[in-house]
């Protein structure tokens, strides 16, 4: 398990100036983090990680991802309007959504960024909806199961994305038609997998892919997008990606398959959760201790703040910030205040002995943690702290308030 990036003294001084709950990123783990990827695929000379905004959609931290060379994965117009408003724009955004409505088309076509298309319908509602670019992206399907040796990596068939092979060579041959000059293949095929053959296997789909396109129909494939899919190792026992493994194995396809082709092919990555969950903590106080039939530590947290517990049953390791080297002697559901009997952060989780006023921190909230945030019940979303590399802290997004959640309400002229 990764240390705490900050002591208890450290944390008590920081919750005197930003009142818990609230997620807190640790701006040096980050950096260091996307200095390992792009070290790992130093020998693509294209190679680029677009950081998934829907993980984490905080402008500090995409500009901070930008200042150290990553571009930005968007998949909705708020996520393209937030890109520009911290000045991202043009291929350094690629827009890989699904269902796609017009208006997004013609946004990402007004900002120049890289499109990478959902089926083949879209090449003829692109066309109508701002135009087929000279650059373009289409992403693949193989269907059936994903199997890495004789395990299921995921259900490509099951899900609702991307073009079938076959649709492939005639969406190229269509976007050729219309103009298209540059081609680019993307595929997602496992989610949160710190297997090390994950990647390689998938570039080794995706190179005889491109390939055999470039084959079939004269295509030239540019770009290859291994998107996301990298895991973390949310529990103490399990394994991190060992990501230099992994960019010399995806290397050793390349030479392996791309290079006798004749092809120069830019790799990117469109990861979230690897880049900055890690790095992400969520702050809170223990403000009730309850006993009936299981011992529970009330929280003034909810699943409000981080809802994958409460929706996937997702572990998240709990430290009770000054008791770390205590005996694991209680067994807690430690639980938020919602209306549903699922608001829990753990479930019989042994931990020492812990009382209201603690300070626990909830381990790997930096993707998927804020971003999945919701108001049931009332409930006020909270504050996002940067911890940055000489220890001082920034607030970059100000907790809700009443005033927040009423605010759409203003039609109704309540006096509130």
């Amino acid at each position: 398990m990764r240390a705490l990036p900050f002591s208890k003294e450290e944390l008590e001084a920081i919750v005197l100036k930003y009142p818990t709950p609230f997620h807190i990123y640790d701006e040096a783990g980050i950096r260091q983090n996307v200095l390992r990827l792009q070290e790992a695929f130093v020998w693509n000379n294209g190679f680029r990680e677009y950081f998934a905004v829907k993980a984490l959609p905080n402008p500090a931290i995409m500009k901070l991802l930008h200042s150290i060379g990553c571009g930005m994965d968007c998949s909705s117009m708020t996520e393209l309007l937030l890109s520009r408003a911290v000045g991202i724009t043009g291929t350094d955004i690629m827009f890989s959504s699904n269902d796609t409505p017009a208006e997004e088309f013609r946004l990402a076509r007004e900002m120049g960024v890289l499109i990478n298309l959902d089926d083949i319908t879209h090449i003829p509602f692109l066309a109508e909806n701002g135009g087929i670019p000279k650059v373009i992206s289409c992403r693949f399907n193989p269907g059936g199961e994903f199997m890495l040796g004789n395990t299921i990596m995921g259900n490509p068939g099951e899900a609702k994305y991307g073009f079938t092979r076959a649709q492939l060579t005639e969406g190229f041959r269509q976007l050729k038609s219309a103009g298209a000059e540059r081609f680019g293949l993307h595929a997602f095929l496992a989610s949160n997998t710190t297997d090390d053959d994950y990647y390689p296997a998938l570039a080794r789909k995706l190179f005889k892919t491109a390939v055999e396109l470039y084959e079939e129909t004269g295509a030239v494939v540019s770009m290859i997008n291994l998107s996301g899919g990298i895991g973390i190792p949310y529990r103490p026992y399990e394994k991190e990606t060992d990501i230099r493994y992994v960019g010399e194995e995806v290397q050793r396809e390349y030479d392996r398959i791309v290079k006798p082709s004749g092809l120069e092919i830019s790799i990117f990555t469109e990861l979230g959760r690897y880049i900055t969950g890690p790095f992400g903590y969520l702050v809170t106080r223990a403000i009730h201790k309850k006993e009936t039939y299981k011992k529970y530590i009330g929280v003034d947290a909810c699943a409000c703040n981080l809802m994958r517990p409460a929706m996937y049953g997702a572990y998240h390791h709990i430290t009770v910030m000054g008791k770390e080297d205590q005996p694991l002697t209680n067994v807690y559901d430690v639980v938020g205040a919602l209306c549903e009997n699922n608001d829990k952060f753990a479930v019989d989780r042994p931990l020492p002995k812990t009382e209201p006023g603690d300070l626990l921190v909830i381990h790997d909230t930096g993707a998927h943690g804020f971003s999945m945030g919701y108001n049931y019940n009332g409930k006020l979303r909270s504050a996002e702290v940067l911890l940055k590399p000489d220890r001082s802290t920034e607030l970059i997004r100000r907790a809700e308030t009443p005033s927040d959640y009423f605010s759409t309400l203003d039609i109704l002229n309540l006096p509130l």
